[in-house]
């Protein structure tokens, strides 16, 4: 029998629970195969909750050992409990303590979710779902309770034992070779970000004093012999408290805040109270083994989850239909964080570069939904590009519109208001409504609709009258389930740039409203006329792209030219040659597609080749400057009737013709990095890099007689992962000579580090050409693969159907039958991994019909798969509607 899916959990069905749990007693036992587990809770009715009312919890595969009612056991005929629910048909009127003994086999949860083991280490993940794995509960977020937590377990095997909170007691267990530890909680908080940790782990001490004077002891754990690899965690730590003490005006509240690095981990890293889990990938670099993007993805998500702890913990979320209301608002707190650190030009330009790739195509696809979604089958599902980019996108659009003064104001209001409680969007807005005295109805659409919209631009200068008028439109192309759009309030942040390329004064303006240089677009279409010009301007307009839309803005090449060259806004300046690069691509694109021959414009390239010797820009915003479109992209661009080989053929063309033009101004570039000393981390360092390994990247196809030898030696005598991965993949995607050499040399050198190993097999994956398929299917039975572990699946068959557009979308279909293959298996064991993989195909409709035809049949033959997991049911189902 078809698996069928889950029931739709509306928000218009949200109802307040009817019981209460204050306080959660935990006795943990912990051993090998056979853990033992009891809750106590203190239990209330919620005023006005009708007494005798059934009490329901929430179970996922659970076996009850024991339950007693204010300490006396209960009769069989008083409860009924199974695998998923427990419920006491007549609980007491009054008060009353509910004790809950269940057993639990932490080394067979493949789920990674609940109680399990990683490494020989317990560990938890328990959002959004996961504490009713590990006992029956009201697992719901706005379920507050104060946790202690009493962990037991072999002193030989577990002598760390960590849980939220502070640490209250210590102790042996006489006679049996086990000790004890007690953690207490302080402050109430939802079961999802509850956790524990146990194993024997290396710990990395440090402390930080508070603005108050407190001191504060920081811990991060990791395998024993990884120690040093923690420096860098560490510091972003440290800096991520006085930052947002400095900028937001938050202190941390525990004596203690924990950090454990794990290998097995299906998310990046978990916010849970003073004790935070991470994806080892997120902790552990060094430069042998991390590359400057993971020193940055350390630092962002250190930071992300150290920021929760005021938005998302000590504010936390009434609902999972408010998840932005936490997610949104702190990937806004961590990518500000991460400006302040680095180039914030830079920085905006990669979010932005992760918006257009991640978040536009699911608003495009049938997987599209709004940031806050008002339905959902499978709550797993739902931790997506849209709830987190284009959250924060919307948080970004808040504080644009209102201003920085405003924007803070009404967040320490929010803070002040809310904190201790689980709330909603509605009370998040209503706190900067009141500080700033501004209307937010119409922008809170942002959150109910699903859907990028576009808006359409038109120019026309009157010379007679020095008026120029900008006649704008917006509208959200049509989305299934979703009646029609209602406009939205869209900041435009703008510039007109006169004729020497200085922002022009101008006189009133009509039409709308307009504070300094943000154009606020508020109505279908919209004439705004700008008094006063001079001259005939070129409109930059979405300047530092202060909204998530598309701009469809005619503008002429030589505009483009003259923009990518003059515009004092360096996130448009970059957009004008990605536009330029982007309008050739398309158009080579569908002449590849049509048998027909055609050339790169040397305009495209000419610009290119001044980006290089932009000597006034900083070396990391020339890399992206000089960073073609994707093949995803260009795809994304054209929209319909895709054609992946087309794509790759014209990209590569345009690869080389930039290349040959460049090729004699490359190899100073390329060498003059490696003399910098000492490796860093740091932006310069890495902007200094970025830019070499961008002009290596062209240089390896500029047809120089040296370009292999220049390659293979960067490979070679690397100091930095940064380098030594550069090289590598030029090595294997260009097919140059020294290709598997440099694999085998590669491997040896890493075999121990499976971080490293990661990037080994996602080269290989990602790597054009009809081979790699056979490869990648030779990996899946390699010694280093391991298809339990979730960093291994995604290195090799998530970088495959993600970075491969040309091998997944194969003509024969082979491509997405492999992954409907390792879908259908993952599944039996690690559903919400299964269901992430399945996302790859959320643009099938969009491919050329007969690529279109056998993406369609693998997805067919996954749903008529019987037992599908929930999470991977309800992504296919939406996937294929």
């Amino acid at each position: 029998m078809r698996s069928e899916t889950a029931p739709a959990i509306r928000l218009e069905d949200y109802q307040p629970p009817l019981y209460r749990i204050d306080k959660v007693a935990l006795n943990v036992e912990l051993a090998p195969g056979a853990t033992r587990v009891t809750a106590t809770l203190e239990v209330s009715r919620q005023p006005g909750t009708e007494a005798g009312a059934p009490l329901v919890l929430d179970g996922d595969e659970l076996s009850l050992a024991g339950i007693k009612l204010n300490g006396e056991a209960l009769a069989e005929t008083a409860y009924a409990a199974t695998a998923d629910r427990l419920e006491l048909a007549s609980p007491p009127a009054d008060p009353f303590e509910l004790t809950l003994v269940t057993e639990l086999d932490p080394d067979a949860n493949t789920k990674l979710m609940g109680l399990y083991r990683s490494s020989a280490t317990y560990c938890t993940q328990c959002e959004a779902e996961g504490f009713r794995r590990i006992t029956y509960f009201l697992d719901r977020p706005d379920v507050l309770a104060v946790y202690t937590t009493r962990l037991e377990a072999s002193k030989k095997d577990c002598p760390v034992l960590l849980a939220n909170g502070n640490l209250t007691e210590t102790g042996d267990i006489e006679g049996t070779g086990r000790h004890y530890a007690v953690w207490h909680d302080p402050h109430p908080k939802p079961a999802y970000l509850f956790a524990l940790v146990a194993g024997d782990l290396a710990e990395v001490p440090d402390t930080f004093t508070t603005m108050s004077g407190k001191e504060v002891a920081l811990n991060i754990y990791v395998e024993h012999g990884k120690e040093s690899l923690c420096d860098w965690a560490m510091d972003s730590l440290k800096r991520s408290m006085r930052w947002d003490e400095e900028v937001f005006g938050r202190e941390y509240d525990l004596d203690v805040f924990n950090i454990v690095a794990v290998s097995d981990f299906n998310m990046g890293a978990m916010e849970n109270k003073g004790l935070n889990i991470f994806n080892d990938k997120y902790v552990l670099a060094d430069p042998e083994t991390a590359t400057d993007q993971d020193y940055a993805n350390i630092e962002a998500v250190i930071a992300h989850e150290y920021f929760h702890n005021w938005t998302g913990n000590r504010i936390t979320c009434r609902d999972w239909f408010q998840l932005c209301l936490k997610e949104g608002l702190t990937v806004f707190r961590d990518q500000e964080f991460s400006s302040d650190m680095r180039s914030r030009a830079v920085k905006r330009i990669a979010d932005v570069r992760l918006l257009k790739s991640h978040q536009f195509p699911e608003d495009a696809g049938p997987l599209a939904h709004p940031v806050r979604p008002r339905t959902y089958h499978e709550i797993n599902n739902f931790y997506t590009a849209t709830v987190y980019e284009k959250g924060a996108e919307v948080v970004r659009m808040l504080q644009t519109l209102l201003g920085e003064q405003k924007f803070r104001a009404g967040l320490d209001l929010y803070f002040d208001r809310h904190d201790g409680e689980a709330t909603t969007i509605e009370a998040f807005l209503s706190c900067f409504e009141e500080a700033s005295s501004t209307d937010l109805e119409q922008f809170s659409l942002w959150y109910e609709q699903a859907g990028t919209p576009v808006v359409s631009v038109e120019t026309e200068y009157d010379p007679d009258r020095k008026s120029f008028t900008v006649s704008l439109s917006q509208e959200i192309p049509p989305i299934a389930g979703q009646k029609s759009s209602k406009p939205a309030v869209i900041p435009l942040r703008f510039g007109l740039i006169g004729p020497n390329g200085e922002d022009m004064e101008t006189g009133s303006v009509e039409g709308a409203n307009v504070a300094s240089d943000v154009l606020v677009l508020d109505k279908a279409h919209q004439d705004v006329v700008f008094h006063n010009v001079a001259a005939a301007p070129v409109l930059s307009l979405l300047r530092g792209f202060s909204a998530p839309v598309r701009l469809n803005q005619p503008l002429h090449s030589e505009e483009l030219l003259f923009q990518a060259a003059q515009d004092r806004d360096p996130f448009n300046r970059w957009q004008a040659v990605q536009t330029l690069a982007m309008q050739d691509l398309v158009r080579l694109a569908g002449l590849v597609r049509d048998g027909s021959e055609g050339t790169p414009s040397e305009d495209v390239i000419g610009v290119f080749a001044s980006v290089l010797g932009e000597t006034q820009l900083d070396e990391a915003l020339r890399a992206q400057a000089l960073t073609l479109p994707s093949e995803a992209d260009v795809a994304q661009e054209i929209g319909k009737d895709v054609n992946p080989d087309a794509i790759h053929t014209a990209r590569q063309m345009l690869r080389r013709a930039v290349a040959a033009r460049i090729a004699s101004s490359l190899v100073p570039f390329i060498t003059d990095q490696s003399a910098g000393g000492t490796f860093s981390p740091d932006a310069k360092a890495a902007g200094k890099r970025a830019l070499a390994n961008r002009c290596l990247h062209y240089y390896a196809v500029s047809g120089a007689a040296d370009a292999t030898d220049l390659v293979w030696s960067r490979f070679a005598s690397a100091d930095n992962m940064t380098d030594r991965l550069a090289a590598l993949t030029l090595l294997v995607h260009d097919h140059m000579p020294r290709e598997e050499e440099a694999l085998a040399a590669y491997r040896e050198r890493h075999t121990d580090s499976s971080l490293a190993m990661d990037k080994w097999f996602m080269t290989q994956a990602t790597a054009p050409g009809n081979e790699t398929l056979h490869r990648v299917k030779a990996l899946m039975s390699d010694p280093s693969y391991d298809a339990g572990n979730p960093n291994r699946v995604r290195s090799l068959l998530q970088s495959f159907a993600t970075g491969n557009p040309t091998q997944f979308a194969r003509m024969d279909g082979a491509g997405f039958e492999l992954i409907a293959e390792s879908v259908l298996e993952i599944d039996k064991r690690n559903p919400q991994v299964a269901s992430r993989l399945l996302t790859s195909f959320r643009s099938w409709r969009a491919l050329d019909p007969q690529r279109s035809a056998l993406a369609e049949s693998a997805l067919l033959r996954i749903s008529a798969c019987e037992n599908l997991s929930r999470d991977s049911r309800d992504i296919v189902d939406r996937t294929l509607q």
